[in-house]
């Protein structure tokens, strides 16, 4: 497809998620701005043309009916929404979907999405994810779908699936990788200031989202400050001194506003740090170790089995091969 425009349609519905498609499209239209030729032509669908209103009442536009649509696709980006995992589903949407996607070269959902494609038979036999609050719903629903509740985003064949909202900006430059190489997914990523295309298989939990939000403002800005410096001394009496109580006092509180104490809360954040280094770079384990705030390879080895159930070298095997 040198020089033309690669044709995306994207699906909504009433009730879609606003993010999921602001995120993809913008995604896209910066591909092409960067791209100098080379880059999308985007065609926002919904079963019938015009205004279409998203879950935070804001009213986009639909440029075309799903039945209007014929010839080639090059992707299908179906969006989500709290009403996508509900029953039944418009059957004309399903429909729709189900017969466009034997023209696109690529079928993709976001968030939700996914079961509008499995309601339409495009994920039998295939490995899938979701926003992980709905992956044991759509499992359920759909037996047929080998699920995924931790990745951001699975490619099976020409059918992508990617968790929650935000998670589908990583899809889309995992897409735009995939059309024009990552140099191009980096440089959109840089334009629209988001994470640097986090790879597929990286999970969709992080420490925070397994800790407590704590009601404290200090201790909300100290689970920041643990998460993003894993090398520094982050024993009880620095993180006391840091959120300026007594050592007792300091353990008391974060504990019962964050659920963990606050050496597991460390522990947890540096094994994160780790799985990060393995998924994002060939450092060596010694170099992981020092990096994640571990020290050595054996307490990275003891740490990582621990929390993940498997050493860091076959995380990092297996996570390669998710990504192949």
């Amino acid at each position: 497809m040198g020089g033309m425009h690669r044709r995306v349609v994207i699906v909504i519905f009433d009730g879609f998620q606003l993010l999921d498609l602001a995120g993809p499209a913008d995604v896209f239209a910066t591909a092409s701005m960067l791209s100098e030729g080379h880059g999308y032509r985007l065609e926002v669908a919904a079963v019938r043309a015009g205004a279409v209103q998203a879950q935070n009442r804001v009213t986009t536009v639909a440029q075309t009916a799903l039945g209007e649509i014929t010839g080639p696709i090059d992707t299908l980006l179906v969006v989500g929404g709290l009403s996508a995992a509900e029953r039944p589903l418009e059957q004309e949407l399903v429909e729709e979907v189900a017969r466009l996607a034997p023209s696109a070269r690529r079928v993709a959902s976001v968030c939700t999405g996914a079961f509008i494609l499995a309601e339409a038979g495009l994920l039998d036999g295939r490995r899938a994810t979701t926003h992980w609050l709905m992956t044991d719903r759509l499992g359920g629903r759909y037996p047929d779908v080998t699920v995924d509740a931790d990745p951001i985003y699975v490619k099976d064949g020409h059918v992508w699936t990617s968790a929650g909202v935000s998670a589908g900006v990583d899809l889309a430059l995992a897409l735009v990788a995939e059309d024009h190489g990552h140099a191009l997914a980096r440089a959109v990523a840089c334009g629209l200031v988001v994470y640097l295309h986090r790879p597929g298989g990286q999970s969709q939990f992080s420490t925070q989202m397994n800790a407590l939000t704590p009601r404290s403002e200090p201790l909300r800005e100290l689970q920041a400050f643990i998460d993003a410096h894993p090398t520094e001394d982050l024993s009880v009496p620095a993180l006391a001194r840091h959120a300026g109580m007594s050592e007792r006092h300091f353990s008391r509180v974060f504990t019962e506003q964050t659920g963990m104490s606050p050496g597991r809360y460390v522990e947890r954040s540096r094994a994160d740090a780790a799985r990060r280094l393995l998924e994002i770079t060939g450092h060596p384990l010694d170099r992981v170790a020092r990096e994640s705030g571990l020290g050595v390879p054996e307490t990275l080895y003891r740490v990582f089995r621990r929390h993940w159930r498997i050493s860091p070298g076959d995380y990092r095997r297996r996570f390669q091969a998710k990504e192949s």
